[in-house]
């Protein structure tokens, strides 16, 4: 399981399969994307708002802020569009600061103990945002907090926009310039593809993800306790204070997290009283590098299925277990437990534990990763 030499993250494409014509009040829907001013930065940094549109009507809205999913709207087992991400409607929450609705997260997803790490012999001191420890790329340079340079494209049957940023050397602590790509994709057969390249000029470690809260119901319509999940996954890594995983791979056999079968989110969440969730790392049923299934979701009152499928070794389940009190979209209040992340990646503090699959990325390699949440219903 060593890491891929180079750098390309597909980091999500979600797909939207085996709907019959045309979602509900599109039925005139062509391909296209459409760009459209989003406001300001406190800096004075322009924001542009893509919206993306299939030839069925699906659209995907994405912004040069920090690379977010904005929306995504998908038919139920009516042909009705609904919004699955929760997130804002205007760009000035996401500036005040949120949990990360809809993220790219980077340079590094998850944890890492002690805010540093040695890389040929060298110790990498890294912003400390969360105690002790490292989380989510750090503060003000993280990837979800800086404005990427949209550039819209359209060809045969799909239309996107890839975005583009430079992580500069010393930034938040990590070695090396480090140029990243993330691209959206949305085609004519209902897939939203989320592609990430990157390439480096200095060996530095790099863990990215996307980090959307979904709910199949419908974004602010109740919790998701209800939807039933399978995990490909007969293991995890057990953490310790702070979330920081021990080293050691344990089986799910027997726990609240074992979800190798079809399971409510709900039926023992009760459980987990020390995270008050899942908020836990899942070591795949992979081939590393191969594209395999990850997890499933079904949600029976509206009959959406969202498939996952991965080349990362890793899936962090969290089930927003700290939210309280926000207000999203449309003037909805999101609660604790009203969405879940599916956050594909390498595993927590990789960097600090030599048997975990390697984050190191070096000048002249490349790391190629894939993600894809295909939708369906039944």
């Amino acid at each position: 399981m060593n890491v891929r030499p180079t750098l390309v993250c597909l980091v999500a494409a979600l797909t939207v399969h085996s709907f019959v014509g045309t979602a509900q009040g599109a039925e005139r829907a062509t391909l296209a994307v459409a760009a459209a001013p989003f406001g300001q930065t406190e800096t004075g940094e322009a924001v542009t708002i893509y919206t993306l549109t299939n030839a069925h009507g699906l659209r995907a809205r994405v912004m040069e802020y920090g690379a977010i999913l904005v929306s995504l709207e998908v038919p139920g087992r009516n042909g009705k569009l609904d919004d699955v991400v929760l997130g804002f409607d205007a760009l000035e929450p996401y500036l005040k600061g949120h949990p990360l609705f809809g993220s790219t997260v980077g340079r590094y997803a998850n944890r890492i103990a002690g805010a540093s790490f040695m890389l040929d012999g060298v110790e990498h001191r890294i912003t400390a945002n969360a105690g002790k420890n490292h989380i989510h790329g750090g503060r003000s340079r993280r990837f979800d907090k800086v404005v990427w340079k949209g550039y819209p494209f359209k060809r045969d049957h799909e239309a996107g926009v890839r975005f583009t940023h430079l992580s500069l050397d010393g930034e938040e602590g990590f070695p090396g310039n480090l140029n990243c790509v993330v691209t959206y994709t949305l085609t004519d057969e209902n897939e939203l593809k989320i592609g990430y390249q990157a390439t480096t000029d200095k060996p530095t470690i790099f863990n990215v993800t996307n980090h959307s809260y979904f709910n199949l119901a419908g974004a602010g319509n109740g919790d998701v306790l209800d939807h039933e999940l399978t995990i490909n996954a007969p293991w995890y890594t057990p953490a310790g204070e702070g979330l920081i995983p021990t080293g050691e791979i344990h089986k799910v056999e027997g726990t609240p997290l074992d979800f190798t079968e079809p399971r409510k989110i709900g039926t023992r969440i009760g459980e987990l009283t020390e995270t008050r969730g899942y908020d836990h790392n899942y070591v795949l049923n992979s081939s590393y590098g191969a594209l395999v299934p990850a997890a499933r979701v079904y949600e029976p009152t509206s009959g959406r299925v969202m498939q996952a499928y991965t080349t990362e070794p890793g899936l962090q389940l969290y089930t927003a277990n700290g939210m309280r009190g926000i207000e999203g979209k449309g003037g909805k209040i999101y609660n604790r437990h009203f969405g879940f992340c599916l956050e594909t990646q390498h595993f927590p503090d990789s960097p600090n534990k030599p048997h975990f699959p390697s984050t190191v990325l070096r000048p002249g390699r490349r790391f190629e990763s894939t993600t894809i949440f295909r939708f369906s219903t039944k």
